[in-house]
């Protein structure tokens, strides 16, 4: 894969750079800056070579049309605070108003352009209407870095059209991701384990499917835990389950075992009354949610506490392992521990420990740690399952 040390000679050349600054935001206040923050060693790269940045990136799903509160323009302003050198922003991605703010720009500045994503072009279908947006944008520069991971397992104008119509190379950050996750799958240091939460277990279907022959355990938890709980025949009351994957569960539960795989689920759950802080909560064995108090209409919304202290366990006797998905709904506090714990062992392993971005890099945040605290935290949480399911990535195939 072409890498920026591959560029020629920076100086005073225009070079955009597809970041991946899709942010959460509170109005215009940021409220986790880390994608921001994981831009910086590219960008300064680029700055300390002279060259003259245009940054570009979406954020949230406008559809193709300008929606104020996914402006980029608040991420500029804090592009400003963590750069050392001047950011200025402009309110269209291409045309003459870009093309004037490219000509005014300097070397060693940087330029944030809107929201590619208010142009229909940037996520259509047609591949046709993505390259001419892709072409309109290529204007603007005469390089292109590839710096966005989290959006690299899409095919879309800023990440496939538009590296073939520049010299093109991936940023320092697709090359971080990139050499952190080929560990997770390339000789591993063992033991080695991956923990699985999140909602949906149809979402993680290809990365256990890929990663089961590599692995020592699997630690299930989330609300895709009770689709595990029902292949083994237990009722789960109203928790979250998806009935049209239980045999496939059932298939996976079989082959770990075949494969000497251990399998690790709650021993207990936290059932609630309903979904809210003002819950009434009780802690049941995970094989029988149904006998609590709220009987059929229990929720579970945590791995209970016994789980929560033996996943830790299993977690910090690791050298290697990888975390995708909370293990219960950590934004409320009655259930945050178990996703608590997890961040805790992570954060005292011995070795490889990595968080596979999207809500596990938004709960360890959230809990309070620092991104310090493990090996690596990925900005893309589709991109780096895709990438462990052992699926092309259309953003990286088109860098090769």
């Amino acid at each position: 894969m072409r890498t920026l040390a591959d560029l020629p000679d920076l100086s005073s050349k225009r070079v955009i750079v597809r970041c991946d600054l899709n942010v959460p935001l509170d109005g215009s206040t940021i409220t986790d800056d880390g994608r921001i923050l994981a831009s910086v060693p590219t960008l300064n790269y680029l700055l300390e070579r002279g060259a003259k940045v245009i940054v570009i990136s979406h954020l949230g799903r406008p559809d193709g049309a300008p929606v104020a509160k996914y402006s980029l323009e608040p991420v500029a302003n804090r592009l400003s605070e963590v750069l050392s050198s001047p950011v200025s922003f402009c309110s269209t991605t291409t045309g003459d108003e870009a093309l004037l703010a490219v000509e005014k720009l300097q070397s060693g500045e940087v330029l944030v352009l809107e929201n590619l994503r208010f142009n229909a072009g940037e996520t259509a279908k047609e591949s046709a209407e993505r390259l001419a947006f892709a072409q309109a944008l290529a204007q603007l520069g005469d390089l292109f870095v590839s710096d966005g991971f989290g959006v690299v397992h899409r095919k879309q104008a800023s990440v496939y059209e538009l590296p073939g119509l520049l010299p093109s190379v991936a940023g320092l950050l697709i090359e971080k991701e990139l050499e952190v996750l080929t560990r997770l799958t390339k000789n591993p240091e063992r033991p080695y384990v991956v923990v699985l939460g999140g909602s949906k277990v149809s979402d993680k279907l290809g990365v256990i499917d890929h990663l089961l022959p590599h692995v020592n355990q699997l630690l299930v938890g989330g609300g895709m835990v009770f689709t595990f709980l029902a292949a083994l025949g237990h009722k789960v009351g109203a928790s979250l389950l998806e009935v049209d994957q239980i045999e496939t569960v059932k298939g996976y539960l079989a082959r770990a075992k075949d494969l000497g795989v251990e399998v690790v689920l709650p021993s207990d759950i936290v059932v609630a009354s309903k979904f809210g802080a003002d819950a009434e909560v009780e802690i049941t064995k995970s094989s029988e949610i149904e006998g609590s108090a709220f009987g059929a209409s229990g929720l579970g919304l945590d791995i209970g506490p016994d789980s929560a202290l033996a996943f830790a366990e299993v977690i910090r006797k690791a050298k290697t392992v990888f975390w995708n998905g909370p293990m219960g709904v950590f934004e409320i506090p009655a259930f945050a521990n178990g996703t608590k714990q997890v961040a805790q062992a992570l954060s005292e392993v011995d070795g490889l420990s990595v968080v596979g971005g999207g809500d596990s890099a938004a709960a360890v945040r959230i809990l309070g740690f620092e991104d310090s605290a493990f090996s690596h935290i990925s900005t893309g949480g589709g991109a780096s399952l895709e990438f462990l399911e052992g699926k092309q990535m259309p953003g990286l195939e088109v860098l090769k």
